[in-house]
């Protein structure tokens, strides 16, 4: 593996009518913007607009699909966070080897060639040489992160922001003379968690309050540009709960006594409160569940969240969504894209859910499934049941902002491989492809998110 070594037809099928079909498509939208309605990038990077210091911090630090294969490899946490910038450099690329074959390989390759136009492998033994030239080239006005995000072609950037951010960047962002793009999305995780100590009543002593004060800060996510609401949970379970059991939910919260099985049950409602909000609002409604967070007691004692030590779940839609998508999947004023750990779930639950509620739009292979095979297991086992169009597109879902390029190259390839497949099976013709790729690169995300302004 060497970023030296980018094959133009790289992640085509071998089939020569395939790849000749994949090749075409991709040329045609390589060049569209990127809409990047979903990741983590840290709005500050683009408030304050200041070099990047160096790429351990750049590259290798933020990415936690990085850190978790170094860590499960014997690398320790300490030596990639805690120590000398040119140290974790190269700590990372004596292990570069490590992620040949997989996506980070994938989006670490186009970083180093087409990002910093790196023409070496990586390797121990190039690393200090690589490290000053990424350093050299971070110096340069070009290298910014306001220049990049225009290099990059990106048309628009959503950020998570937890439901109490002040949002002070983005309003800098905003009062700045940069026309760049950067929007938050509203995301109240949090808030939700009433058997925690450090429960957020946002100083509401009633349930009624608290819905209101949910209320008002979407409206002032909204006024700064936000489209979208994220939720992070568990299991998309769903249920509406009598208003005098709500009532003492929140008010076991209030007095820190709320339990586990109470925090599912006061979820789940949230959950349907979202959606009515959605109705009134327009913000579309993500939910990713399937996740089991911080499974790695240590690492998360020891270094926080986002560690790598979230595991994929077993998920179930079809029943615990019923109550939601019965009070509001019929509505056109809901969007509610629906994300899975859980691959099981796409052919029997997911693509039957999104093939019938028009509510309902399935996004993208997220997390340990946003890789090559991933990509085309999602289209296989989605397409023929709920159709392209039923997607929301693609999104980058990442906290390195020099690898949204990477990724969405990646994506845009898979796709147009895809679709090279179906007409070389005479399934669609290539006009019809031509059409599909297209929207499955840009508009179909735009619409989605409504993002079209």
């Amino acid at each position: 593996m060497g970023a030296n070594c980018l094959n133009p037809d790289r992640y085509f099928d071998p089939d020569p009518s395939v790849r000749r079909i994949a090749r075409a498509l991709y040329d045609e939208t390589r060049g569209l913007p990127i809409v990047s309605p979903h990741g983590h990038v840290d709005p500050r990077i683009l408030a304050e607009n200041a070099p990047f210091p160096e790429p351990a911090s750049l590259i290798v630090q933020p990415d936690h699909y990085i850190l978790r294969l170094l860590y499960a490899n014997g690398v320790p946490l300490e030596a990639l966070l805690k120590a000398d910038p040119r140290r974790v450099w190269q700590v990372f690329a004596e292990h570069y080897y490590l992620f040949r074959g997989t996506p980070s390989g994938a989006w670490l390759e186009y970083e180093l060639s087409d990002v910093f136009g790196i023409r070496d492998s990586l390797s121990g033994e190039t690393a200090p040489r690589i490290y000053d030239e990424i350093v050299e080239k971070l110096a340069a006005a070009e290298f910014r992160p306001r220049a990049l995000f225009e290099r990059f072609n990106i048309e628009v950037l959503a950020t998570t922001d937890a439901a109490t951010d002040t949002l002070e960047h983005h309003r800098a962002i905003r009062e700045s003379s940069w026309k760049g793009r950067v929007v938050p999305t509203f995301r109240p995780d949090a808030l939700f968690k009433i058997s925690s100590p450090e429960f957020d009543a946002l100083g509401a002593r009633d349930y009624a309050s608290f819905v209101r004060a949910l209320a008002e800060r979407r409206a002032y996510f909204k006024q700064l540009g936000a489209t979208a609401t994220d939720h992070g949970v568990l299991e998309p379970y769903t249920t509406l709960l009598p208003e005098e059991e709500a009532e003492r939910l929140f008010q076991r919260a209030r007095q820190s006594t709320a339990t586990q099985e109470d925090e599912r049950r006061f979820t789940a409602h949230l959950l349907m409160e979202m959606a009515r909000m959605s109705l009134a609002d327009g913000l579309v409604m993500q939910i990713h569940p399937g996740v089991f967070r911080d499974h790695n007691t240590d690492v998360f004692k020891r270094f926080g969240p986002h560690m790598g030590g979230d595991i994929p779940v077993a998920t179930e839609f079809t029943r615990n969504l019923r109550p939601l998508l019965n009070a509001y999947g019929n509505d056109p004023r809901l969007t509610l894209v629906l994300f899975t750990l859980d691959e099981s779930t796409y052919s029997r639950e997911l693509a039957p859910l999104a093939g019938h509620y028009p509510a309902v739009r399935l996004g993208p292979p997220w997390w340990f499934h946003d890789s090559m095979e991933g990509m085309r297991r999602f289209r296989e086992q989605t397409t023929e049941t709920a159709s392209i169009y039923k997607t929301a597109g693609f999104n980058d879902d990442t906290r390195a902002f020099c690898s949204i390029p990477a990724r969405h190259d990646l994506a845009r390839r898979m796709d147009a491989n895809y679709l090279g497949g179906l007409v070389a099976r005479h399934v669609i013709d290539e006009s019809d492809a031509r059409r599909m790729a297209r929207a499955l690169a840009y508009e179909l995300v735009k619409t989605t998110y409504r993002l079209e302004r």
